[in-house]
């Protein structure tokens, strides 16, 4: 199975955590010897939110913010790839991550361009391998009916589909360091080619594997049809 796996900064960056980059380095490597193919993209965290707040203070413009994000999550994505014994450099665009994933079966990157952020990358990436999985590995055990840390009244969904998520955002468009369960743009792109996604609590690794299990974990996050087929 070709699996595109989205690892929050919130998880491993915010504070940088040692422990669970080394555990999904374990992680990867366990589905690439079991014979799936594995893109994975590595957000910032609150270190690339740090640097945003910083430049704004120095009156940078939006895209120059987002290039500091940028930097940031490739800083993350290459102690990963160096960690699984790969190539010394993290790929700059989706083409590169194609060829390193041809090459190792294996590829890690961070953000690519300003205006797009590493939901989106995942998204393209998905899109352009023809993933049949995404999953994304964030600070919530999956979507919500509302923000969780903000509602103590709110209530975790097993199954959602794109169109109700979309209505559930607090924010429909990008913006540096955007943060919520799913940038609405990477929504887009999955509801357009169909392609599962789940979300789950990254802070346990093994959330991933038992996702790519088929396991009830999460939120499952389907095209209409797919989820009618589900609760039939």
């Amino acid at each position: 199975m070709r699996i595109v796996i989205r690892i929050g900064g919130s998880v491993i960056a915010s504070p940088v955590n040692p422990r669970l980059i080394n555990q999904y380095s374990k992680l990867l490597e366990r589905l690439r010897n079991s014979g799936h193919e594995v893109v994975t993209v590595v957000g910032g965290g609150t270190l690339a939110r740090e640097f945003i707040r910083i430049s704004s203070q120095l009156d940078l413009v939006e895209e120059a913010q987002d290039w500091l994000a940028i930097h940031v999550s490739r800083l993350f994505a290459l102690l990963l790839t160096l960690k699984l014994g790969l190539d010394n450099t993290v790929p700059h665009s989706i083409e590169e991550a194609i060829k390193r994933l041809e090459k190792d079966r294996i590829t890690v990157m961070g953000g690519l361009k300003p205006g797009m952020t590493t939901d989106t990358v995942a998204a393209y990436l998905a899109q352009k391998t023809e993933a049949q999985l995404l999953l994304k590995a964030t600070n919530q055990d999956g979507v919500y009916t509302k923000d969780p840390v903000k509602h103590k009244d709110a209530k975790k969904l097993d199954n959602i589909t794109y169109h109700k998520l979309a209505k559930l955002f607090e924010q429909n468009h990008h913006k540096a360091g955007i943060h919520q369960i799913l940038d609405p743009v990477a929504l887009e792109i999955l509801q357009k080619t169909h392609i599962k996604t789940v979300i789950v609590n990254g802070y346990d690794p093994q959330n991933v594997q038992k996702a790519i299990e088929n396991q009830k974990i999460g939120t499952v996050i389907s095209p209409e049809q797919n989820l009618n087929k589900s609760t039939a």
